[in-house]
């Protein structure tokens, strides 16, 4: 049962010793139910935001939130062009951890609903680029999780290879996800500070002079250091905004422009199927795994003929290119949110129906695929919302009712598989 605010309420005077609580209310946001949270005001003038796991599944990701907030210096927030949730107190509430933070006032903007041109999409670009310019001692120094591009690599083969042990993957799909991870040219990136899979709905922004701005990242629970294009594989939910996004990105950032950022970001976003059903073979759920099985099925369908590694991957003159291109004006006013604690459902979807074609043959049949070479160990996590596997910025081609159809269907049961794995 979700706890009241009023219970969360009076777990903050146990958090802050010496502070009274003169009012409270429900945190508004599209919750998926992980956490039960409340926003209090405090007698001091202060506002925080007070929230507690609504289950055991969901502590250890607070645990890593609130340690990755203690890891965020006075020195390191001066880095930022933004504010990040200042760690404030914990305490117990029965079995779990209760974790009070200070609020951060801003909207959120979903991600289909990003606008091209200067404001939203640029200042996203460079706030990712600031948080990626972080220096690596930040993350080693409060031993957070940290992997070369090696390690990045390996965890990738071995989660292909978990996937076709369920012997449920699309022989199509073994072979383009092997491609990729074969590929020597795709793995030859830097390393930098990233929160796992940031997406859109990551940031808060504020009108600043009447411009969209980002003032504020929530969900640093992912903080390590990693491959940047964890954090920009939401960019195909974005079709309006994503070169903005992405041109100002490679402007802000200190490091040599990787070639290849698009096309692993591209990678990681279909692997999250792939987690979703090496999670229901493993849980012996059927019902997760035939949700699987249906998304996956779509992506081979939509992707058929397609590789991710491509011949005409970014160059020194593409990046120049990038460097100097200019958005236009800013779009009307969108479509915003004031949640602030939650992951929409809809980012899952937004690909699947961009990735319907033309081409509506039925997928491979799923013979017994001999994985690589593998451990047991299970694959580090790789926390992505789910993106499209067509080019990034691409329109989404149907083939008159009959692909309309399909996209819609496609989405649905992509929205329902995202609520129950957000659910275990």
């Amino acid at each position: 049962m979700a706890r009241s605010p009023l219970t969360l309420a009076a777990s903050v005077t146990s958090a802050l010793p010496r502070v009274g609580v003169v009012g409270v209310g429900a945190l508004t946001e599209g919750s998926t139910g992980r956490y039960d949270a409340a926003v209090a005001d405090l007698d001091d003038g202060r506002r925080v935001v007070v929230r507690v796991p609504a289950d055991a599944s969901a502590a250890p990701e607070l645990a890593a939130e609130a340690r990755a907030l203690r890891a965020l210096t006075p020195g390191v927030r001066g880095l930022l062009p933004f504010r990040a949730p200042e760690l404030l107190g914990e305490a117990g509430l029965g079995d779990s951890r209760v974790v009070v933070v200070d609020f951060l006032p801003g909207y959120r903007v979903d991600a289909a609903h990003l606008p091209a041109g200067r404001g939203a999409a640029t200042s996203l670009g460079a706030a990712l680029a600031a948080l990626h310019a972080l220096p690596h001692s930040i993350v080693k120094g409060e031993g957070l999780p940290a992997r070369t591009p090696p390690q990045v690599r390996a965890d990738v083969t071995r989660l292909i290879d978990r996937a076709v042990a369920t012997r449920r993957l699309p022989v199509s799909l073994a072979r383009r996800w092997h491609r990729a991870a074969d590929s020597d040219d795709l793995w030859r990136f830097e390393s930098a500070v990233v929160l796992g899979g940031a997406g859109a709905a990551s940031f808060l922004f504020e009108d600043l002079d009447g411009v969209p701005t980002v003032t504020g990242l929530l969900e640093w629970h992912g903080l390590s250091i990693g491959d940047p294009a964890t954090d920009l594989q939401w960019l195909a939910s974005a079709p309006d905004a994503a070169d903005d996004v992405y041109a100002a990105y490679v402007a802000g950032s200190g490091r040599a422009p990787d070639a290849r950022t698009r096309e692993r970001a591209r990678l990681y976003a279909e692997l999250e199927f792939a987690k979703w059903l090496v999670h229901g073979h493993d849980a012996d759920r059927d019902d997760i795994v035939a949700d699987a099985v249906e998304l996956l099925e779509s992506l081979a369908t939509g992707v058929a003929g397609d590789d991710i590694v491509s011949d005409d991957a970014l160059d020194v003159d593409d990046a120049i290119a990038l460097l100097e291109r200019t958005p236009g004006p800013v779009a009307p006013t969108v479509d915003t949110s004031m949640h602030t604690d939650a992951y929409d459902p809809e980012e899952l979807a937004q690909w699947v129906a961009e990735e319907q074609s033309d081409t509506h043959d039925t997928p491979d049949p799923v013979p017994d695929v001999a994985p690589h070479p593998s451990d047991d160990v299970s694959t580090a996590p790789i926390a992505l919302p789910v993106r499209s596997a067509a080019p990034f910025g691409s329109p989404a081609t149907t083939d008159g009712d009959a692909g309309t159809d399909a996209a819609a269907e496609a989405e649905r049961a992509s929205e329902a598989a995202l609520r129950r794995w957000r659910a275990e």
